[in-house]
Parts: structure tokens; C-alpha cells; sequence
């Protein structure tokens, strides 16, 4: 153990400190009184709710997964339960804040206008990232001090990388479900049917829809990039444990600098993110979307310059840094990229189809998303080709690696969309007045189009990630199997394809059923609930909120576990069933159909919801024109594209990949 290898976890409890400054700060804040805070307690205490019973069941799954992994190494069992352990850490934590930043954010706008409202949500996401971002340096850098210094024990930090995807399906899966189910039946009885306003108090299912800005966009958010922040560093280690001694001399270095080296080059990311917020706080006075896109792409380029001095300094070859420089311009492409499809021409163009109607729409929706792939699909092709002709399969790992090391930041601007959104939701529902509603929807147009670009860069980092452990699982194969190798003219392999292609349509199937299922119950309640409280729409009695936030909450909890059982079933049975060959076979059918539907339906969604409140600001009519209308019904079946089904693929395929590298020595 030296000083230098000491510091990265200590870098991940200096970034705990600091995201516990921000929280201090937050909470000096007012927190209102009256109805504000009442609104603010009831949407606090259903998050907090649905995340304990969900870690209960989630706890029992973590045991029994864990006591399985006793019997293969107990020190691998012991990381996967502290991998699990940080994860829900980090997203308890993100939650718990982004519930008490949202009210704070809505007086801010109320007393102190836009740059002071814009602040407020931001640091408030800016404890999630930096709480992602430090726990995964304390968890992964722990680990090492460990067990890296021995090349053959390294596997034994697999187990975390698995805890992390465990916790991540379950709360990327059950708080999509959550949100979607209150979204769709507040929207569709609340606006289409009852023609009153969004976040309208006199709607029961508006609590139960904030709820689930919380559980799916910041919980569920964060777990996502969480795992795969982790498996790109874990997924690198791996592959420079497994590298021949040629390989490790052509590289510069030696084999513990290059297994070291996404751990640095991680610590390093971690300071550019401070200085990216740093930015954003600076330049929040001016407009909002310039502040957060400066920050991101401030902090991107520095960590770009700080990679050389932690190459160089490891006496790593310099190709290695251009690995990191691959993974980074990739990454901004992708964003842009998604940012384009969801907020420019193409999303406008759904706009302008809602004059002709619904099936329009739907239509050019689904279009736009078939289109959107195109660009991110090269952009993670080009940097595969890249970073594998600069340093092999080491190199791609690399490249994931730099394309999350700037978390903090990314996470932060990403968390900042649903506090963003919560806040407009509470100033309407307290009747804080028109401006404050308006200075919120402006600061939520942007948290839109910063969610929909956190989507896109989530997909690209899951997919690299995913390649980075496929390549492991190679490795280790390699190592404990004489002559074994993936060939396309195999049909062990090809029967692995179609199966592994399988997955990513089953699960999104099943999620989409459980929105459309739990929806249904929701409508059905907001509908009673209009039928027979009396003066409820009139505004002279209260909506029972509590029995659709229950409703949404079973919902999710039960129909969360089958897409769960998936992916960590699914590599097990087809590598103890049909071998190595059939399981790497199923691990590149499973990446590609995983990341194209992720893509399409992210963009699609993100697209819709955009097109809708593009017609809000008054265009082709404005709210409730027949444009309006037709545009509502495409947001609403684009909501679980894009928080359900499209961000549970990066996780399905960095879930089966990381339990095929754990279960690969026994095959």
C-alpha cells in the first residue's frame, strides 16, 4: 500500500464532506410553512416510504445472491455486499436530498428569482453526483488497497461490481415503474379528460407523480450510472490482470500501474467535476442552459488535460491517454447527438404533426427514435475501433473510464431535472402564482433537455462499459480454457446471439406491462376519486393522495422482481446450460438489441415530451388546441419509453454481463 493508492478513497470521503457542505447550505434555506411545506412533506415522506420497502425486498435478494457467492470465494461475497451496500447508500442519499431541495427551489424562484432558483436545484443534485462519484472511489479504492496488489486476487473486486448492478435493476426498474404509473394516470384523467392544468392540486395522482421524479430520476438515475462508473473501472482492472507480459511492455508501465490507472484517472475526474460545478455556480446568473452545458464540457475538457499528467506520471504509453480522449469526445457527441433529436428540428417536426393528430404523432415519434440511433451508434463503434487499435481491449475500458470519470458533474445536472421539476409542481399546487410557475418551467424545460442528454450519455457509458466486461469475461475465459474462442462460424455462439438479443425485448415487454397495468389501477382511483368525492374538482375538498402513491408503490415492488430474476438468471443458465461460447454468444446479442432499444425509446420519449411543452410555449395553438391534446397522448406513451423500458436495457446489459465475469472460473 503506498500514499498515492491511499488517497482515492480518501478522495471519496473528501467528496462525501463537501456534497455534506452543499446539504448543510440547501438546508439553511427556507423551507417554507403552510401549505408549501405540507405539499413538500407529503411528496418527502411517499419517497421515503417506497424506498424502505424496497430495500427490504432488495435486501433479501442481496442475502440470498450473496450467500450463493459465499460458496464460490467469501471475500468476492463480502465486496458484492459492500458494492450493494454503496449503491443504495448513494441513492438513498440522492433521494432523501433531491426531496428537500425541490420546496427550497420553488421559494427561491417565489422570493428570490430565477439565478437563485436555478442554484438551489442544482446543488441539490450536486450532492447525488458527488455521492455516486465518491462512493464508488471509497468502494472500488478500498477494495484495491486490499486486493490489488496481488494480479490473481483481483477478482475478488467483481463482487462489488455485481452488488452495484443488483441494487441498480432493482431501482432503475421499480422507480420507473413508480413514476410512469403515476405520470400516465395523472396526465391522462388529469389534462385530457378533466381539461385541468398539470401539477393541479385537485388531481390525486400529482403527489404520487412528484413521488416518482424522485424514485425513478434520482434513485433510479443514480444507481444507473453508479454500476456503470464502477464496471468500466472494475472491468479495466480486470482485463490489465489478464494481460500477457508483451502486451503489459507495449503499453509502458507495469502491470499494477495499469491496473491502478482507472482508479486515478477516476480520483482526477472527481476534482474536474468540483471545478465543472464551480462553473455552473458562477454562471448561473446569466441563462440557465449555458451555465449547465459550460460546467459539463468545462469540467470534460480539463479531466481531457489533467489524464496526460496521471498517464505519464504512471509511466503509461501516451496511447493509452488517447484511449481516454476517445471515450471522452464520445461521450459529449452522444449528448449532442441526444440533445438535437429531443430538442431541435426532429422534436419540433412531432410539434407540427400534432395539428393533424394523434397517429401523426405517434408516428414521427417513434421515426425520430428509429432515426436517433444512427449517431450514437457510430460514435461508440468509432471509439471501439479507436481505443482497441491504440490498447487492445485494455484500451476500451479506458475509454469507458474516461467517459464517466466527470460523474460528479454529469450526475449533478442530470439530478437537477427532477428537483426542477418537482418545484413547478409544488408552486402550482401552493398557488405560489404565475411568475414562480413560470421561472420553474423555464429551469424544467432545461432540466428536460439535460435529462434527455443524461439518458443519451447513460446508454453510450452502459454500452462501453458493458463491451469493457464482455472483453473480461473473454480474458478470463481465455486464461482457464485451452483453444477457446468466439467464432461467428460456431453455432454455440450464434444460438448465444439470438438468445441474448432475446433479453432486452422481454424485459421491456414485461416493464411496459407493468406501466400499462398500474396505470390502469391509477386511472380507474383518479376517476373514483373525481366520481365521488364531492366538490373535489370544484377545489372545496382534498384528494386522497396517499392511495395512489400505495397503488404505485405495489405496483412497482411486485412487477420489478421478474425483470430482476432476468438478468441475473438468464447468464447463469445459459452458460451452465449450453457453455462459454453460447454466454459470449448471448452477451453481444443481449449489447446490441439492449442499446439500440435504449436508444430508440429514450429519444422517442425525451422527443414527445419536449414536442408537447414545445406547443405549451404557444406554438401550433398552444395548451389546449387539438395540436396540444394529440401531443399530451404522445408524451404519455412515451413516459416509460424513457424512464421505464429504455433506461432499464443499460442496466440488463451490464447486469448479465458482470454476473457471466463473476460465474466465468466455474464454467
Amino acid at each position: 500500500m503506498n500514499l498515492i493508492e491511499l488517497l482515492v478513497p480518501l478522495l471519496g470521503v473528501a467528496g462525501l464532506m463537501v456534497a455534506g457542505l452543499v446539504f448543510k447550505k440547501i438546508m439553511q434555506q427556507s423551507g417554507g410553512e403552510g401549505t408549501v411545506a405540507d405539499i413538500a412533506q407529503q411528496i418527502h415522506q411517499g419517497a421515503m416510504i417506497f424506498m424502505r420497502r424496497e430495500l427490504k425486498i432488495l435486501g433479501g435478494f442481496t442475502i440470498l445472491v450473496g450467500g450463493l457467492l459465499i460458496f464460490k470465494d467469501p471475500y468476492e461475497a463480502l465486496a458484492f455486499f459492500f458494492g450493494a451496500l454503496c449503491s443504495s447508500v448513494a441513492g438513498v442519499i440522492g433521494m432523501f436530498t433531491a426531496t428537500k431541495a425541490n420546496v427550497r427551489t420553488a421559494l427561491a424562484a417565489s422570493e428570490h428569482g430565477a439565478a437563485r432558483a436555478l442554484t438551489t436545484a442544482f446543488f441539490g443534485g450536486t450532492i447525488m453526483g458527488l455521492t455516486v462519484a465518491s462512493m464508488g472511489l471509497i468502494g472500488v479504492g478500498s477494495l484495491f488497497l486490499f486486493f490489488g496488489s496481488s494480479e490473481h486476487d483481483i477478482h475478488i473486486i467483481h463482487g462489488f461490481a455485481m452488488g452495484g448492478s443488483l441494487v441498480a435493476i432493482f431501482f432503475r426498474v421499480g422507480g420507473g415503474i413508480f413514476t410512469k404509473a403515476a405520470d400516465v394516470g395523472a396526465d391522462l384523467v388529469g389534462k385530457v379528460e378533466a381539461g385541468i392544468p398539470e401539477d393541479d392540486p385537485r388531481n390525486p395522482g400529482v403527489i404520487a407523480d412528484n413521488v416518482g421524479d424522485n424514485v425513478g430520476d434520482v434513485a433510479g438515475m443514480g444507481s444507473d450510472l453508479f454500476e456503470s462508473y464502477c464496471n468500466a473501472m472494475i472491468a479495466s482492472m480486470a482485463i490489465a490482470a489478464t494481460l500477457a507480459f508483451s502486451k503489459v511492455d507495449q503499453l509502458g508501465g507495469d502491470a499494477h500501474a495499469l491496473i491502478f490507472l482507472p482508479l486515478a484517472l477516476a480520483s482526477v475526474g472527481l476534482l474536474c467535476s468540483f471545478t465543472g460545478i464551480a462553473i455552473v455556480w458562477l454562471s448561473s446568473s446569466r441563462d440557465p442552459a449555458r451555465a449547465l452545458r459550460t460546467g459539463t464540457l468545462g469540467a470534460a475538457l480539463i479531466f481531457i488535460l489533467a489524464a496526460v499528467g496521471v498517464v505519464a506520471s504512471l509511466g503509461v504509453s501516451l496511447k493509452v491517454w488517447a484511449c481516454v480522449l476517445s471515450g471522452s469526445v464520445g461521450g459529449i457527441l452522444i449528448g449532442l447527438s441526444t440533445e438535437y433529436y429531443t430538442g431541435g428540428r426532429p422534436m419540433r417536426s412531432i410539434a407540427k404533426a400534432g395539428l393533424t393528430g394523434v397517429a401523426t404523432v405517434m408516428i414521427r415519434g417513434v421515426a425520430v427514435g428509429l432515426q436517433s440511433v444512427a449517431i450514437p451508434l457510430v460514435v461508440v463503434a468509432s471509439v471501439l475501433l479507436a481505443a482497441s487499435s491504440l490498447a487492445g481491449l485494455y484500451g476500451v475500458g479506458i475509454a469507458a473510464v474516461g467517459m464517466l470519470a466527470t460523474i460528479g458533474i454529469t450526475m449533478s445536472i442530470d439530478a437537477y431535472g427532477p428537483i426542477a421539476d418537482n418545484a413547478g409542481g409544488i408552486a402550482e399546487m401552493a398557488g405560489l402564482g404565475k411568475e414562480v410557475r413560470e421561472i420553474t418551467d423555464s429551469l424544467d424545460e432545461v432540466g428536460n433537455t439535460t435529462a434527455a442528454i443524461g439518458k443519451g450519455f447513460a446508454i453510450g457509458a452502459a454500452a462501453l462499459a458493458a463491451l469493457a466486461i464482455i472483453a473480461a469475461y473473454v480474458n478470463v475465459i481465455t486464461a482457464n480454457h485451452d483453444g477457446f474462442a468466439l467464432l461467428l462460424s460456431d453455432p454455440r455462439l450464434l444460438t448465444g446471439v439470438f438468445l441474448g438479443g432475446l433479453c432486452p425485448f422481454l424485459v421491456s415487454a414485461i416493464t411496459m406491462n407493468a406501466v400499462g397495468d398500474a396505470a390502469q389501477e391509477m386511472i380507474a382511483e383518479i376517476r373514483r376519486q373525481f366520481r365521488e368525492i364531492p366538490g373535489l374538482l370544484d377545489g372545496n375538498a382534498k384528494p386522497d393522495s396517499n392511495r395512489c402513491i400505495d397503488i404505485a408503490t405495489n405496483a412497482a415492488l411486485k412487477r420489478m422482481i421478474l425483470p430482476a430474476a432476468i438478468a441475473i438468471l438468464a447468464p447463469v443458465v445459459i452458460g451452465f446450460g449450453f457453455g462459454p461460447e453460447t454466454l459470449g454468444g448471448a452477451l453481444v446479442g443481449a449489447l446490441l438489441s439492449g442499446v439500440l432499444l435504449a436508444l430508440m425509446m429514450a429519444n422517442s420519449g425525451g422527443a414527445w415530451d419536449n414536442a408537447k411543452k414545445y406547443v405549451e410555449q404557444g406554438n401550433y395553438g398552444g395548451k389546449n388546441s387539438d395540436a396540444h391534446r394529440a401531443c399530451v397522448v404522445g408524451d404519455t406513451v412515451g413516459d416509460p419509453f424513457k424512464d421505464t423500458s429504455g433506461p432499464s436495457m443499460n442496466i440488463l446489459i451490464n447486469v448479465m454481463a458482470i454476473v457471466s465475469l463473476v460465474i466465468a472460473p466455474l464454467l
